[in-house]
């Protein structure tokens, strides 16, 4: 009895010291995990803080000699070192613009027409092409603009424009001088149709996400299609509509190589749209490597730190936004 008595009770406490053994190696691998994945959120932050103190510590000395002026000046002479910015800025939110305008309303309703209309047998090859114009090289769409799409607007659209609105005020400026092909406007469409595949991508998904007992529900109480789409897919995902949205202007702001090819790269501000402009990643692109002088490389990176601000504002805003939808939601 006493024999079995010890092998039973040693028996026990090697299953518990094997238990413990085993509860503390998972411990661990939880504790690893844990501080492995909390690294990688902090280096995000320690990057972003990295990336605005470059910035701004190569801004500073393009900054401390134009001062506010460097903002609203539109003159830009490497030969003088007069520097001013708000022609590049103009040039940026214009073509974004530009682009939201056109790439907003067609993505969302080709992504109805994919989760809504579109036979089944259409909906994999239309999907698959939309994704792949998100992995065509920019540089790709700047020849293409320059050499196929910019004569094409040069003969055909831009005239048809200046003689259709060539009488009315307003878009008589907006739509006025000699059709160049390139400029302000053509980079805006590029510019659409490079944004268009990550709002169509991403509205797409959230349609999709949408319960049908949703959707069955209200065509039994014999609502429309559109009707369907409005008053239920579109609520249901909104908050998912505007984060591919912005997304998108994200891409916009920052979009360099294709707007450099047709955008005309001119440093002034025109009312009208076909003329040529520029814009603040176009302008550092072209002229980074010519820079010669502290002050003209530091106008340039002052160029980057304002594109910065502006796309973070941009974004700061988007998310503020959906905050406010969601807190309405409940």
């Amino acid at each position: 009895m006493v024999d079995v008595a010890l092998h039973g009770g040693a028996a026990v406490t090697a299953e518990v010291e094997s238990r413990s053994r085993v509860l503390g190696r998972l411990r661990l691998t939880d504790a690893a995990f844990r501080n492995l994945t909390r690294a990688a959120a902090l280096a995000v932050l320690a990057i972003l803080g990295g990336v605005m103190l470059s910035l701004v510590s190569g801004a500073l000395p393009a900054l401390r000699e134009f001062g506010f002026n460097f903002l609203i000046e539109e003159r830009w002479n490497p030969v003088t070192e007069k520097f001013g910015a708000i022609a590049p800025i103009y040039g940026t939110v214009v073509t974004s613009f530009i682009a939201m305008l056109i790439a907003v309303p067609v993505g969302l309703m080709i992504a109805m027409f994919l989760t809504e209309l579109c036979p089944m047998r259409l909906r994999r090859p239309i999907g698959i092409a939309i994704e792949l114009l998100a992995g065509i090289p920019s540089i790709i769409y700047g020849i293409w603009g320059l050499f196929v799409f910019a004569p094409f607007l040069q003969q055909y659209v831009q005239p048809a424009l200046i003689a259709a609105f060539g009488e009315i005020p307003i878009l008589s400026t907006l739509f006025a001088g000699p059709p160049y092909g390139i400029g302000v406007l053509t980079a805006g469409l590029i510019l659409a149709i490079m944004v268009l595949p990550f709002i169509t991508s991403i509205s797409r998904d959230v349609f999709d996400a949408v319960p049908p007992m949703l959707k069955e529900s209200a065509y039994g109480l014999g609502c429309t299609t559109w009707e369907v789409i409005r008053y239920v897919v579109l609520p249901y995902t909104r908050v998912g509509v505007i984060g591919g949205i912005m997304l998108g202007l994200g891409r916009a702001l920052g979009e360099t190589m294709a707007v450099t090819f047709v955008i005309g790269n001119a440093h002034k501000i025109s009312g009208s749209i076909l003329a040529p402009g520029t814009t603040i990643s176009a302008t550092i692109a072209n002229e980074f490597t010519e820079a010669v002088g502290d002050l003209y490389t530091s106008a340039l990176i002052a160029l980057g730190l304002i594109l910065f601000v502006i796309t973070f504002i941009v974004l700061a805003f988007a998310r503020y936004m959906l905050l406010r939808i969601e807190k309405r939601i409940g």
